[in-house]
This record gives structure tokens, C-alpha cells and sequence, in this order.
């Protein structure tokens, strides 16, 4: 059986879920220099 057939379509939108709340849980806390304007991670507009 391959890897894919045991993820089903619940699984998959739970996941998608999980990982925006915990997005929005740890953006505020990262430093200016990761997040910021010129960001390594996230580049915003301001």
C-alpha cells in the first residue's frame, strides 16, 4: 500500500488547520529580523 492511502480528506484539513493556528500563535513572538520588512522568513510591507 502506498503512503497516501491511509491520509484521508479530514486528516488533511486538520492539518491544514493546526499548522494556520499555530502560524498565528508564533508570528507575533518571532524577532523583527525573521518576520520584518527585510525577514528571512516572512518579508511584510511595512
Amino acid at each position: 500500500m502506498s503512503l497516501f492511502a491511509d491520509v484521508s480528506f479530514m486528516e488533511i484539513c486538520l492539518t491544514l488547520v493546526t499548522l494556520a493556528v499555530a502560524e498565528r500563535v508564533v508570528l507575533p513572538y518571532l524577532p523583527k529580523s525573521l518576520v520584518g520588512p527585510n525577514g528571512l522568513l516572512l518579508k511584510t510591507a511595512s
